[in-house]
């Protein structure tokens, strides 16, 4: 049951032995630990190798820098364990994760793990999770609402999967692209309340701060995954998207129109009423209307 931990490693000097010491702490013994340092320019190639040189289970791959997407696909030709995962250089995990999670991927394709969020070391946000199993993606993706959290980190998967599938280099929010496309080819998925990843927010990551191109790319995987988990809450959370894009981009809408009834189930008051002017308006209307309020609030402060 060999496991196979991929850690892309890109100026992360301050973070890089916390993360790697919580890896190899996870009282795994039949583990491969793979640090894809990706043409850092700071101290981490030398920490890569000094890890290396301390524990028989590291292995380091130095290449030019081409990205996290780039980075992790490395990593994934390089892998060789029947299961896998990935962990941010700057996270960590909480000790006996793995070993708490691993048992569970008997018969199953991946298993999803709770998260801790944290900026600056206090915690601000957690992903918890219930002990459930799911051989319907759809209900998964859509009931679990997992394309809130389609993070590669937080989840171990059976290495088959990956066969084919890399992540897209070049664009962000790449794990949403991933995870739909891992998805399509699994049949079991299991969420646990074991374990936990802590994730150290970048408050000047590209999550925090994307722009109009960025939320384009963001939109476009999940018009992806529309085509094959559609239910009108999730075409609704899409719509928000398609408005933040048009206000920041002023390009015509991506989303393609359907109608939702304001009774459809799942929609809050506040996405009764957007579905009920979408409706009347169409997609570019409600758009302008979005764009124009924000315009006038801004002038307004």
């Amino acid at each position: 049951m060999k496991l196979s931990v991929i850690i892309p490693v890109y100026r992360v000097e301050a973070t890089l032995d916390r993360c790697v010491e919580s890896v190899l702490s996870q009282n795994i013994n039949d583990m491969e630990v793979i640090l894809v340092d990706d043409g850092s320019d700071d101290a981490c190639p030398v920490l890569c190798n000094q890890w290396q040189e301390k524990d028989k289970r590291v292995s380091v791959i130095h290449k030019r820098n081409g990205g996290l997407s780039d980075a992790r696909n490395v990593g994934l030709k390089k892998a060789t364990g029947e299961y896998l995962t990935f962990v941010d250089s700057d996270d960590y995990l909480e000790p006996g994760t793995y070993s708490q999670v691993l048992p569970l991927m008997d018969n199953c394709d991946i298993v999803e793990f709770p998260v801790e969020k944290s900026v600056n070391g206090e915690k601000i946000d957690s992903l918890d999770l219930q002990e459930r199993t799911y051989g319907n993606m759809k209900d998964y993706w859509i009931n679990e609402e997992v394309y809130d959290h389609c993070y590669a980190w937080n989840k171990i998967y059976r290495r088959e999967l990956f066969d084919g599938i890399k992540f897209p280099v070049g664009r962000v929010f790449e794990d949403i692209h991933t995870l739909r496309r891992l998805l399509l080819n699994a049949k079991c998925v299991k969420t646990t309340t074991k374990g936990k990843y802590h994730y150290c927010m970048n408050e000047k990551g590209i999550t925090a701060t994307a722009k109009g191109p960025e939320l384009e790319m963001l939109l476009d995987a999940h018009l992806a995954a529309l085509k094959h988990w559609y239910t009108p809450a999730y075409y609704m959370r899409i719509l928000n998207t398609q408005m933040d894009v048009y206000e920041l981009t002023g390009k015509a809408p991506m989303l393609r129109f359907r109608y939702i009834s304001p009774l459809a189930s799942g929609l809050s008051l506040l996405l009764r009423i957007k579905a009920l002017a979408q409706d009347i308006l169409g997609i570019k209307g409600i758009c302008i209307l979005n764009k124009a309020i924000h315009n006038t609030t801004a002038n307004r402060s």
